[in-house]
């Protein structure tokens, strides 16, 4: 076994391995055990009470945290030429189509996010086998495929992200960064977790959130009470 470093050793005892924390309180231990030197990512993992094997209790989403992620979302819009200036216009880093199409089936996906027109998903669609490994697939369910190019983009760059319940019945969604004040962690991972709760599959049976545990890159993680998302 690894022997522990002395500031690991401090860090892991600052957490109460058994206690269950409030989310406010975990959204600030959560700053007081991050020892990375860079800015941390904060992330929420959820566990479900649901059989993501059944359609029916497939939970996915969207939500836009009121204080976005803390990263630069870099933004490619697969449109036709008629809405590149739009797309340009509202943020996106890249927009064009067939130009783009061909670099994507060259191996090119440096991008956080996709945004196309219905119109376009006949050259699009082909590009799946490449792009749903990465997480990087338009799909109308999260908004990415839309006629309303601008305002898609524009809540992408304002920090809404796309979420999805993985085979194990678990979220995995990052709220924000370790250099985010307190108050502004919790408000962004209570929405999340709101925006979870309302998709509640009426077929799930029993308890819905199971658990939930905040941490940081590198940090423990910290078990949170799911009562005291309703605080």
């Amino acid at each position: 076994m690894a022997k522990l470093t002395k500031n690991r050793k401090i860090v892991l005892d600052k957490v109460e391995h058994d206690k269950m924390y409030t989310l406010v309180e975990a959204s600030k231990l959560v700053k007081d055990v991050t020892t990375a030197k860079f800015n941390a990512s904060v992330d929420l993992d959820i566990r479900l009470g649901v059989d993501p094997r059944k359609a029916n209790q497939m939970v996915r989403g969207v939500v836009t945290l009121p204080h976005g992620t803390g990263k630069e979302i870099r933004v490619l819009a697969l449109v036709t030429p008629d809405k590149e200036a739009e797309a340009k216009e509202a943020g996106a880093d890249f927009a064009g189509l067939d130009e783009y199409v061909e670099k994507i089936k060259g191996g090119w996906t440096d991008v956080d996010v996709i945004i196309t027109m219905p119109p376009c998903m006949g050259k699009v669609g082909p590009l799946g086998r490449i792009l749903g490994p990465r997480g990087l697939m338009p799909n109308p369910k999260s908004g990415t495929v839309t006629m309303e190019v601008s305002k898609a983009i524009t809540e992408v760059k304002k920090g809404k992200i796309d979420f999805k319940v993985d085979k194990f019945g678990i979220i995995h969604a990052a709220v924000g960064k370790v250099s985010f004040d307190a108050d502004k962690i919790n408000d962004n991972a209570r929405e999340l977790l709101n925006t979870v709760i309302k998709l509640k599959p009426s077929s799930a049976k029993g308890t819905y959130v199971k658990s939930i545990y905040m941490s940081s890159t590198q940090s423990p993680s910290i078990a949170i009470d799911p009562k005291s998302i309703e605080a």
